[in-house]
Order: structure tokens, then sequence, then C-alpha cells
């Protein structure tokens, strides 16, 4: 019997395993996270490997072509209320912090109340500390139901009207992946009706009317210090002004904080405190954190509040009261009785400007399993304060911290935490929307680092770009997306690693398309092609060249080089059409010396003098001195094609006839043409054409060399030494230079110095080429092997010409007289 299986009854086939389905002990690989988004008329895809692509957005991709016309639907009222609980910072974890009333803040609160029910915006200044956030929690409470949009909390803080105008939008409208323009996004703004609540505002002026003109409908709360530039005076804003506390409201909110009577001695302490902070309602709070610890410091060990450090314990005896220098500067003592984990966070945020990391990052960035609790302990001491989704350390506190030396270790602590985030904000499970809740920590740690002052920061801060920066675009957080760019382009050049750097230039480039900057994209992205085209990068240059054709398809520029706006060369031409060369075509071509041009010698393609130059022109040019235009443009389209045959074939018919008359002239067996060496070439009215002169008795030059001649050697020729005709001879027998015209052409107003003989008869024998050696009366050299002088290949191949004949001839013999006049 056959044992099917190792166990009992019959074995069953094991179902093989997916194809997709790693290995055991090996990790998948994971895929690359790219996001579409709708940019305006643009589809964007973010692709954190290649660079971004952006293309017009087609019809079926994206939104369908209804949907980008259409207005996009808005958020009702409870998923308005789930966004704005979104938009607010993590409640901390650890004991809670007491929640402290709101004192003698009822008169301001009435009149902002009042005024943006009558759809009035309000400009509220106070300085840092002076409770402006409390009070706007209790105005949205009471303003929740006045307007048909609701109530909209916004964050100035590092914001732009711009950026301001987008998270209205997105909280209101309800379109996902979908960013509009900037003529879009005035057009849905200015239909929203809602009360603005904006924090921490860090611009006026004409920003600032400029963000309360984009939204008509909408009443605006901006609360601001009082060193943020004010409004113009036609921004029609009304101005309440919060001050501090008084004495009686700064004892009471002491005792709140404290939760049991002040002392006489602790009354007289606040005293002084309230004189010296000006009733800032911060520093009592703080002051209640000194006082709590001091009475945690005087008890039982053993009933010590567990976050409270062991060795910070003082069991028995009296603790003074806090100095009143301490009292007003309370972050160096309060942070000595925190625990560690607490006073290592305060490091982190002093390293990355004021900037607390999310409490779920503390954990790995303080080494500590229970670091997630400095936050509560941080909150409740008044160290912290909320700023839009996160915390950020209160007013004064970094400076106070900075002076006690929590700034020692800054770049260390800052390098942590970019590599931290580095590894974060690439992981496939971290959403983009999460990346875009702790961007400003990120950039943060991404500045530090951006000097280079120690080795391997650079590096870090490349990486750090590389993971954060897709994650931003894909979030919509644009401004963020920009800055990380941009440091990042820098950490690159740095770091010199060429292929992040051309990277981040072209994401720089699409970038500046989406927001319409053409300038800065076209710069951008052709240093992104350069450099990838010189690491052989195809795939980022093929989508550098697509960015960069859409960049010129809409600024409406010719694409120079040769190229087609999506950067390929130009393709072979078709029968309807010519293809241009890569430089272009010159607006007009002379034909005048082309001869010179062909390397045959001054053959006669030259024009009278009296005719205007022959130039290849599709048209005229306007008087103007170029087309007003796009399509008008001589070196761009169709027209510059054309213009490039036309010369193309003009100049191929010219050389054509050259070469023709060329070789025509060579033919031997015409006796007409055959001249003796030694003889000059005359022209006469025959119908022969040229016949020979043959040289005078006693003549002592060379009939073609024109060189001097030895009386006692006829045959020696002396370089350089004047002829009979008065020209200067080369090594070469030829004539040293010919006068020319003006324009460069021989002259044609010489005669010949010699008489010429009669012509022979039509019926005898043409000349011999070779005379007799033992004719006596003839000055011809001989041209047998046995002649004294070595005959050149000038003299002996050639034919030779007088060089003051008219229309003197080139190799093929012709006069300029009966060459083509062109």
């Amino acid at each position: 019997m056959e044992n099917d299986s190792f166990g009992e009854g019959a074995g069953q086939a094991r179902t093989p395993r997916e194809a997709t389905t790693p290995d055991f002990g090996q990790a998948a690989p994971t895929l690359a996270r790219t996001v579409q988004l709708v940019s305006g008329d643009f589809l964007l895809t973010v692709n954190p490997v290649d660079g971004s692509e952006i293309e017009p957005c087609p019809p079926g991709e994206g939104l369908a072509a209804g949907e980008r016309t259409a207005p996009p639907a808005r958020h009702s009222a409870a998923e308005r209320t789930e966004l704005q609980r979104a938009a607010q910072p993590p409640l901390p974890a650890g004991p809670a912090a007491p929640r402290l009333p709101l004192l003698e803040r009822d008169e301001e609160r009435r009149r902002l109340v009042r005024l943006l029910g009558r759809g009035r915006s309000v400009r509220l200044t106070g300085p840092a500390g002076s409770g402006r956030s409390a009070l706007l929690d209790t105005v949205a409470q009471e303003c929740a139901d006045l307007a048909p949009d609701g109530v909209v909390r916004l964050s100035g803080h590092r914001r732009t009207p711009t950026e301001l105008l987008y998270e209205l939008y997105a909280i209101v409208h309800k379109a996902p992946q979908h960013r509009p323009d900037r003529a879009g996004l005035l057009t849905l703004v200015r239909d929203i009706g809602a009360i603005v609540l904006l924090d921490d505002l860090e611009f006026g002026g004409a920003a600032l009317g400029e963000l309360l003109d984009s939204a008509p409908e909408c009443a605006f709360l901006v609360a601001a210090t009082p060193d943020v530039a004010a409004p113009a005076a036609d921004s029609h804003l009304e101005e309440v002004f919060l001050g501090g506390l008084g004495r009686s409201a700064s004892l009471e909110l002491l005792q709140r904080g404290v939760d049991r009577p002040l002392t006489e001695d602790e009354a007289n302490w606040a005293g002084d405190l309230w004189f010296e902070s000006e009733g800032l309602p911060l520093r009592f709070v703080q002051a209640g954190a000194l006082l709590r610890q001091r009475d945690a410091l005087r008890t039982d060990p053993e009933d010590f509040d567990p976050y409270m450090p062991a060795d910070r314990v003082e069991g028995g005896g009296d603790i003074p009261l806090p100095s009143l220098a301490e009292g007003a500067a309370p972050a160096a003592l309060l942070a000595s009785r925190l625990s560690k984990s607490a006073r290592e966070t305060l490091r982190f945020a002093v390293a990355l400007g004021g900037e607390v990391p999310h409490q779920a990052h503390l954990p790995a960035l303080v080494g500590d399993t229970h670091a997630d609790a400095a936050v509560g302990e941080l909150m409740s001491c008044g160290l912290l304060t909320p700023v839009g989704t996160r915390y950020r350390l209160a007013a004064g506190v970094i400076a106070q911290l900075t002076e006690k030396g929590y700034a020692t270790d800054a770049a260390a602590h800052a390098h942590t935490a970019a590599q931290h985030y580095a590894w974060w904000a690439g992981h496939p499970s971290v959403t983009p929307e999460r990346a875009v809740a702790e961007a400003d920590a990120v950039l943060a740690a991404l500045t530090a680092l951006v000097p280079g002052q120690e080795s391997g920061h650079p590096s870090t801060a490349v990486l750090l770009a590389r993971s954060a920066a897709p994650a931003f675009a894909a979030g919509q957080h644009w401004s963020a997306w920009e800055k990380t760019l941009r440091v990042g382009s820098e950490a690159a050049r740095l770091a010199g690693e060429v292929a992040e750097e051309a990277y981040f230039h072209h994401e720089l480039g699409v970038l500046a398309l989406c927001t319409g900057n053409l300038d800065r994209a076209r710069a951008e992205l052709e240093a992104s092609i350069g450099m990838r085209g010189a690491l052989a990068d195809k795939r980022g240059t093929v989508a550098g060249r697509r960015a960069l054709a859409l960049v010129t398809d809409r600024s409406g520029a010719p694409v120079p080089g040769g190229r087609t706006p999506a950067g390929e060369e130009v393709p072979a031409a078709r029968h309807e059409e010519s293809a241009s060369p890569p430089g272009g075509v010159p607006a007009a071509v002379p034909l005048t010396g082309l001869g010179r041009l062909s390397g045959l010698g001054s053959v006669g393609l030259r024009k009278p003098s009296d005719e205007p130059a022959t130039t290849v022109s599709g048209h005229e040019t306007p008087a103007g001195g170029g087309w007003p235009g796009r399509g008008r443009s001589l070196l761009g389209g169709a027209r510059r094609n054309l213009v490039a045959a036309g010369a193309g074939a003009l100049l191929a018919a010219v050389l054509g006839t050259v070469v023709t008359l060329g070789a025509t002239s060579d033919n031997n067996d015409v006796p007409g043409n055959k001249v003796r060496n030694g003889q000059s070439a005359n022209e006469d009215d025959s119908q022969n054409g040229l016949d020979a002169d043959v040289p005078a008795d006693g003549s002592t030059s060379r009939p073609g060399g024109g060189g001097g001649g030895d009386p006692k050697n006829p045959d020696k020729v002396t370089p350089g030494a004047p002829t009979s005709s008065g020209v200067q001879s080369t090594p070469g027998g030829r004539p040293a230079s010919s006068p020319a015209t003006p324009e460069g052409r021989p002259s044609t107003s010489g005669r010949p110095t010699t008489k010429p003989t009669p012509k022979p008869s039509s019926s005898s024998p043409g000349p011999t080429a070779t005379p007799s050696p033992s004719s006596s009366t003839s000055s011809t050299p001989s041209t047998s092997p046995s002649s004294s002088t070595p005959s050149t290949p000038d003299s002996a191949s050639a034919p030779v010409t007088n060089s003051s004949a008219p229309g003197a001839s080139g190799p093929s013999g012709s006069s300029a007289a009966s060459s083509p006049v062109i």
C-alpha cells in the first residue's frame, strides 16, 4: 500500500502559493506611492522615483470634464465639525492640566460676537500670552449658528494669503484630489459664507486686504500681536485691543491653577509678579505650575506624583518661593523639576526652532517608551501652546531655555530628528495627511541641517527632502513642498549628489508650471534635463522634456535647437513638408561668392556689380524689423521649412551647374581646348574659340610660371622674382597674387602682353604638347626627363594660364566670358 501522506488518511494536495506571495524571511518589494491630482487643467502624477509627471488633464481621467466645470459640493455641518476636530492638536497623554476660566474678557467677547453677527471683520490685537487663543475658543462656540457655512478655524502661523484661501476652500468644499488654479480658487471662495477665526496672523497691510477681498461673504476675526503690520486704511476692519488682567483677576487665576487658597506670602509674591508681567495670563499659568511643583517637593516621596523624578524630591523641609526673576522667566526652573523625558523633549523643541514633535514620535526620538507623556507635563506647566494641529513652545520659552544651555547639542538633536523623519515620511503606512500635519517639524529639522557644518548632515537633509517632498505634494501642502524642494536642492549641491539635485530641479519646475510661473518652470526644467542628460538618466530626461514641452506650449515661444516641443529631434521630411536644420534658417542667404565655397578656385560664379544680390526669402521683412507674433516668425513653423527647402534646392542647382561645367571642359578630344605648355590663351573673334600664342624669341620667362629666369639656364626659375608681366612668382610657379576687385573677384581690366600669332587653319593638326629640345628660337623648357629642373605638380600637370588675362580661368580652362553668371 502506497503511503500518500505522513499522517493518517489520504494525503491532500497542498494549495500552491501565489506568485505574489514573498518567500519566507524575505520582505516584499515596496511599490512607489504615486498619487494623481487635478491642478487647474493639469493632471499631476506625483512620482517619488523619477519625478512628477504633468500633462493636460484629458477627459475621462482625474475629474470628468463636467465635474471640473461644475462647482464642487459642500461639506455638511457634521462633516465640517469632524474636519475642525481633526484640525485641532491631539490631547496630550499624561496628567491633564487644570481647566482655567476666562476672566475679565466678557466685554471683549460680547463685542466680538456682536460685530461678527453683523458681518463685520475684526482685528484682535494683543501681546503674546494675553489669552487671544482662549478668547477665540469662546467666540467660536457662540458664533456656531450665525453663518451658513459655520465657523472655520485657521492658523496663520507661517501661512500666506494664498495658503489660507486654499485651506478655507478645503474645509468648505468637497473635492478630494482636486486643487483649483488661482482663478478657480477665487471663484469658489467668493461664494463661501462663513465666520473665519484666524489665529496667529503674521501679515497685514495689502496682503491682509487681499485676503479679505477674496472672500467678501465671510466675516473674519484675525488675532495678531502688535508687531504685525497694521491693516490698510481702506480695509474697514474693526480694532479690538486685548490687554493684561487686573490684580484681583490675576490672583484668582493663580489660585485656580494651584487649586487651593494662597498664603499671605504667596499673595504678596503674586502681586509683585503682576506688576512685573503687566498682568499677562501666561505668566500666572506658569506661576501656578511653580507653586504646584513647590507643593509636590514638600510632600512625602511616597505620595509624590509618579511623573516627578525621584532625584528631585526633597522630603520634609520648607521650599522657598521662587524669586521675582524666576517668576518672570520661569522656563528653566520649571524644566529642571520635570522628568528626564520632558527635558529631552525640550531640547528637541529648541533644536527645531520651537516646534514640538508629535507625541507619537517622542518614544523613538527620546529613547523612552513613556516619553509620549512628556507633552502633558509641558502643557500643564504652561511651556507649550497649541498652534494649528500641533504644539509649540510658548512665547519667550525658547530664549529662556537657550540661555540655560538647552541649545548646546542642537545640531545633534536636529540630525537625529531628521533621520527619524526621513524614515517615517517614506514609510508606506504614512498617509499624506499625517505628513502634512508634521510639516513644520520636518521643515525645521531640514533647515537646521542645510548649512552643512558637520559631516553627513547635507546627505541626511537630501534623504529627508526626498522622502517628505512627495508626501507634501500629495497632501496639497504646496508651500511646504516648495520649501522642501529648495532646501533639498541646496543640500544636494553641498553633498555633491547630482542625481538628487536634478530631481529637485525637476519638481520645482513642475510646481512652477502648476502655479503659472512659466519662466521659473523653464529654467528649472532645463537645469534638470541637463543634469540628467549628463547622468544618462533616460526616464528622468523624458519626463523633464515632456514638462518642458508643456511650458513651451503655454508660453507660445518657438523651441530652439531644431527640436520638437517634446524635446525630440526634428523627424525626417515627408513629401508634403521639408525638415529644417537644427540651428534654424537665416532670414536671407546671399549667393555671391559661392564659387569660392565650392573649392573649385575662381570659377566665374560671380554676379555683375550692377545687379542686386540674390537672396532667398519666403517673404519681405516688415519695416519694423520683425514679425509681431508667434505664427509669423520666419524661423518657426512650416514657413521655416519652406525657406530651408528653397535654399537647399537653389544651392544644389548652383553646385550641380558648376560641377557639370568643370566636367565638360576637360574633354581633350576638342582641338580648340588644347593649349601648349608655355603658351598663353587669347580670345579672338574666330569661331574656334581660343588660340595659343607662341612666346617671343629671347623670352626668359616661363610661359606658365611667370617666374624670373636665369639667362644661362633658361629652365631655372627663381621664386619670388618678378616676371616680364610684373607679377611676382611663388615656388610653385604660380602668380603670388592677382589684382582683385573690391568684391574679391579677379580683375577683368588686364590684357595679354604678348602679341597673338596668326591663327592656324582648322585643317592643320593642333600644336604638339612638347616642343623639341633642339629648338633654338623657343624659350619653352623641355618637359622630358632630361630637363635640368624637375617639374612641380603645379607646372607639370595643371594647365597654365596668364594671371593677367581677362577672365582668368580655373582648371577647366574656360574663361569668365563663357562662365554662367548667377
